[in-house]
């Protein structure tokens, strides 16, 4: 049951508009995902901290991302309706999860669409989430020290910081970080990223693509997308993915061989936001990285 003083605020923030229903969709990482629908029968998806976060407010940083895309006119992604500090208020991209079987045009040319964007430099000109979670966006023309530093070493100090894994996956994540220039390309060319994109944030309605939602986005190597978008092996990723993909924006011929490092990071990710047993699920990638 949603506090009746937080619904006067958000109709305030709704030109008055009369909240007849609400529905609390997730309340991860102390943010409250709401739907709610006005007496105009329209919706809309509201976020809000039900737990203060006082060194990163991750609910800024996606009404930052959303304005950037709005005004990019990428449509693919929910249009902010109004926020302020403490509200971040956006469209309802009407979905039912009913997913295709296989890697369909629609999706896949919404993905090159947002890939072929691209920029000199790696990085953000702000700081972008994941699963509440700070990313840093520093601009870098180096992208091998941008994966290194502000994203491979960033989460797997993180990791350890409390409650270290086992001493053998900490030696070799420790010989990886340090002989990391002998594996993933230096300086590939840098292309604008969802930043979170995996099954949960790619919308679907009757078998069709219809949206991205939960950005955190950077430029940086396409190929770290690529990787998070195969890892989990989703069934409308399919087996054609890599080929229809490569069509359009190459994929590297050793692609295949760094692909469990860019995997590393979102799996250290889920060691830290979620739960440890994904552990078992770094000891599984770092058996495939010859090191």
């Amino acid at each position: 049951m949603v506090e009746k003083s937080i619904i006067l605020e958000i109709e305030k923030l709704l030109n008055n508009k009369k909240i007849i229903d609400s529905k609390l969709l997730s309340d991860s990482f102390g943010i409250n995902c709401l739907k709610v629908v006005t007496s105009d029968s329209k919706e809309f998806i509201i976020k809000y901290y039900y737990r203060s976060n006082d060194k990163f407010n991750a609910i800024k940083s996606e009404t930052n991302n959303l304005l950037f895309f709005n005004k990019k006119k990428f449509n693919q992604f929910p249009s902010i309706i109004n926020y302020n500090d403490k509200f971040l208020i956006m469209s309802f991209i009407n979905n039912d999860d009913d997913q295709p079987n296989q890697t369909n045009d629609d999706l896949l040319n919404a993905i090159i669409s947002l890939h072929s964007n691209t920029s000199k430099n790696y990085g953000f000109s702000f700081d972008t989430q994941i699963g509440g979670l700070r990313q840093i966006n520093s601009i870098s023309n180096n992208w091998l020290e941008f994966y290194r530093d502000k994203r491979l070493s960033y989460i797997f100090d993180l990791v350890n910081k409390n409650q270290p894994m086992d001493e053998t996956i900490n030696t070799k994540i420790d010989l990886l970080i340090k002989k990391i220039d002998n594996f993933i390309p230096n300086n590939p060319i840098s292309s604008l990223l969802h930043g979170d994109l995996w099954e949960g944030n790619i919308l679907f309605k009757n078998k069709k693509f219809i949206g991205f939602i939960d950005p955190g986005s950077f430029y940086g190597h396409n190929e770290l997308e690529v990787s998070y978008l195969r890892w989990f092996n989703p069934k409308f990723i399919d087996e054609s993915f890599l080929d229809k993909y490569s069509d359009q924006i190459k994929i590297d011929k050793y692609y295949l061989e760094y692909e469990p490092i860019y995997q590393l990071y979102y799996s250290l990710l889920n060691v830290y936001l979620w739960d440890r047993s994904y552990i078992e699920d770094v000891r599984k990638l770092l058996k495939k990285i010859k090191i």
